[in-house]
């Protein structure tokens, strides 16, 4: 299952916020705590009362916590990675090794006797899970999740990101990766422009960045990287569908009720015999065939991300619905709305036979 997730920074923060903040996360549907404990400066015990109280709030809501945490962590609190103890004390679910060890060490790791979920880093194209499952890792056990990125321009690009996540979904891994809110100004270092794993996504809208994660396959948990996100965003995130793209689109003043039912009724699929030109949905062609569908919008040169409608003189074609990937003119289509110019991009996971949805 795929699962909405929100980070909040107990060093950076106030106990009574970040309990609201998990409060109305849960309120949403958020089912995902990232903490990071990268940069504690406490005693062993004044630093496990401050995390396990927050930690605890968020388990009686139903959450599941990943606490982030480096080799410097381990030397300052006195951990071993023999003895994991320390964090079943705090009550978290699993913890996220920033940093890589010996593909040995994770491996071993992973059969801790608390049954705590080994994460791991998922932000680099080299054959460390590999290695790591070579050594006879607990794969159910094992998950990945990609790091953020504070400083502008300096988050993965796509072709990156795909190349590093198929190595784990090769595996069936469990994956996580991040996004931005416009709002949110905690984050664990100085610097926040924004905590997003992909940088093209960084100033996007937030349900937008998520539609995009999801919609690459490769992602099963989209988690806000910055504290705190608006209301509005956990909203927007906890209506975005996590398994097939839902475009937002806006209708032509002209656009008539049997248009509307065609492009926001139907489960739309593209054809298997796909195109270059348009993206064809050609079921409601066949259910609504002798519904009249007048001329109107069909003298003009259609631009990628027009939603389309074939009219009474397309024949056969009549009431099958495309959406534009190319420019190009067709008085036998009428134009009867566009999809939201941010989510024109995703039209690119769109693929023979996916499965889409259209919505205002």
């Amino acid at each position: 299952m795929r699962n909405l997730g929100l980070s909040i920074y107990p060093d950076h923060s106030d106990f009574e916020k970040n309990k609201n903040y998990l409060e109305l996360g849960h309120k949403y549907g958020f089912k995902r705590i990232f903490m990071s404990m990268l940069e504690v400066g406490d005693s062993v015990e004044a630093v496990k009362n401050k995390y396990r109280k927050i930690i605890d709030v968020g388990n009686r809501l139903g959450y599941q916590t990943f606490l982030d945490v480096s080799p410097r962590i381990f030397q300052k609190l006195n951990i071993s990675y023999a003895d994991l103890s320390f964090f079943h004390e705090l009550h978290v679910t699993g913890i996220r090794l920033d940093q890589a060890f010996d593909g040995a060490t994770e491996a071993m790791l992973s059969y801790n006797k608390y049954g705590l979920i080994i994460e791991l880093n998922m932000s680099n194209n080299v054959d460390y899970l590999n290695n790591i499952i070579s050594y006879q890792a607990n794969t159910p056990f094992i998950y990945g999740c990609h790091n953020f990125y504070p400083q502008v321009g300096t988050a993965l690009p796509f072709d990156f990101f795909v190349k590093c996540s198929q190595r784990f979904k090769h595996f069936g891994i469990h994956t996580a990766a991040f996004v931005a809110s416009q709002v949110g100004k905690i984050g664990p270092w100085n610097v926040n422009d924004g905590l997003p794993t992909l940088e093209e996504d960084r100033r996007l809208p937030i349900a937008v960045q998520a539609k995009h994660l999801f919609a690459s396959g490769l992602i099963d948990d989209v988690i806000i990287g910055n504290a705190y996100a608006s209301e509005a965003e956990l909203a927007a995130l906890s209506q975005v569908d996590r398994y097939q793209l839902k475009f937002k689109m806006n209708f032509v003043s002209a656009a008539s009720e049997i248009e509307k039912k065609i492009a926001l009724e139907t489960q739309h699929f593209r054809r298997g015999d796909m195109n270059q030109l348009v993206i064809r949905s050609t079921m409601p062609r066949v259910t609504y065939k002798s519904v009249p569908n007048p001329p109107h919008d069909n003298q003009i040169e259609y631009q990628k991300g027009d939603v389309l409608v074939g009219n009474d003189s397309f024949g056969i074609y009549k009431n099958e619905l495309q959406i534009v990937l190319k420019p190009h003119k067709e008085p036998r289509k009428n134009k009867i709305g566009q999809l939201s110019p941010e989510e024109v991009f995703l039209l690119d996971f769109i693929k023979p036979w996916s499965k889409f949805k259209l919505q205002i």
